[in-house]
């Protein structure tokens, strides 16, 4: 019997495996996480912070569609940039069990993200100089216990409210055009400023033997219908020629849904103060392929959709689904310090317009628990994005990606994440 095994590695063990994950595919930052909800205290309250520098570099970059940003020559900047910028991703919750065989959480997340930003002297701004995206999300989730043989029987129910918001901006018109047309006091970059929110909902169910420290659960997490993603597109760093949408900033939209997911996790008890440990997710990347933006005075009148007579701009993402799989093994040294390393595989949802190729993580920490109320973990992973190349896709018999290509080698990625837990 293991029973006397899972304190502290645990909690332990989910931190380590988290900062392992916490460079995934498509827009995945931090994805869900309602383990709170397990802990057999009758109020906790937990908060942590993971802090996440992927080192993407693009190499071979070659203005592959000279004409749209400086009317007939291709753009002279440097063929390497820097893809991606350090982040950082909090979470809080609070869990209470509200009666016997009740326990309810509500946390706070930032879910989805991304930013890139390699400037708009590589010869790919044209296609894009800065881009980020960020999120919020509010959750409520509750679980029945009741006895089922040697454990119990868990069902799993809650929802998600979440915001989304970002920007993008790209070298709509080279500065050598603007400046061959004597014009010096515009930029010729466009930018598109966006803003939603909407709501979803998880069920699942986790069958637990204490004794054994032994948990198995199965969530699914529904997609997030963000409605009309509103917004701004700002042209007016272009002269007003060429385009009606040039020299003013114009009201748009569009629709998006957020992924569903379903994640199977499991933990067991293999050996006195020892725990293995491990995770299986799958994410709809794939529902995420281009995302049109109209005006919004079109809104009603013609469908906006990709290659429609109104479509403005789009975000072109092309994602494929997402598997992420995660193991390790948590140890207990004594009363007070436990650790925890883990192996992670992050499936890359890339089609070829992204970086996001495969990635493999190895996480570690330590936990301390300086008596039965408090928990302190601290963790850590180092990674490999693997290579790949960025150029033309062709979806649904349109062609994407054909202003720029690009090449990328194995890269380093790294995370610390740290996070305290009270309990009463």
């Amino acid at each position: 019997m293991y029973q006397f095994a899972t304190k502290g590695i645990l909690a332990l063990a989910l931190a380590s495996a988290a900062a392992g994950s916490a460079f995934a595919g498509g827009l995945e930052r931090a994805g869900y996480d309602i383990d709170l909800l397990f802990d057999p205290s009758k109020a906790a309250m937990e908060a942590g912070i993971t802090y996440v520098n992927p080192q993407r570099n693009i190499k071979n970059a070659r203005d592959t569609d000279p004409s749209v940003a400086t009317g007939g020559g291709p753009l002279l900047g440097r063929t390497t940039a820097d893809d991606t910028e350090p982040y950082t991703v909090p979470y809080f919750g609070v869990k209470a069990q509200i009666f016997d065989g009740v326990d309810c959480m509500a946390d706070y997340s930032e879910p989805w993200g991304v930013h890139s930003a390699p400037g708009r002297a590589w010869n790919g701004a044209n296609s894009i100089s800065e881009i980020e995206v960020r999120s919020r999300a509010y959750a409520a989730t509750c679980s029945y216990k009741m006895d089922m043989g040697q454990g119990d029987l868990r069902f799993l129910g809650g929802v998600v409210y979440q915001e989304v918001y970002g920007f993008k901006e790209a070298q709509v018109l080279s500065p050598v055009v603007l400046r061959g047309l004597g014009i010096t006091s515009l930029s010729g970059v466009g930018r598109l400023d966006l803003d939603s929110h909407g709501t979803g909902w998880r069920a699942g169910a986790a069958y637990e033997i204490p004794e054994y420290a032994l948990r198995v659960s199965l969530l699914y997490n529904s997609a997030v219908d963000l409605g009309d993603i509103t917004g701004t597109l700002d042209l007016r760093q272009l002269p007003p020629v060429g385009s009606p949408l040039f020299g003013r900033s114009t009201n748009v939209f569009g629709t998006a849904e957020m992924p569903q997911s379903v994640e199977l996790k499991f933990q067991s008890g293999i050996a006195p103060d020892w725990l293995a440990f491990g995770s299986v997710k799958w994410t709809d990347w794939s529902n995420l392929q281009s995302v049109s933006f109209c005006p919004t005075s079109t809104k009603g009148a013609i469908a906006c959709r990709p290659g429609g007579p109104t479509e403005a701009t789009s975000l072109d993402l092309l994602y494929k689904d997402g598997w992420t799989i995660s193991g390790g093994i948590g140890h207990k040294f004594n009363d007070q310090w436990s650790g925890a390393v883990s192996l992670t595989w992050d499936k890359g949802t890339t089609t070829g317009l992204s970086t996001q190729t495969d990635t493999w993580t190895l996480g570690a920490g330590v936990g301390y628990t300086p008596n039965e109320h408090i928990e302190w973990r601290v963790g850590g992973a180092i990674g490999l994005l693997t290579s790949g190349k960025v150029g033309q896709v062709n979806w649904q018999g349109r062609p994407y990606g054909t202003d720029v290509a690009y090449d990328f080698g194995n890269d380093f990625v790294g995370a610390l994440t740290t996070s305290v837990k009270v309990k009463f």
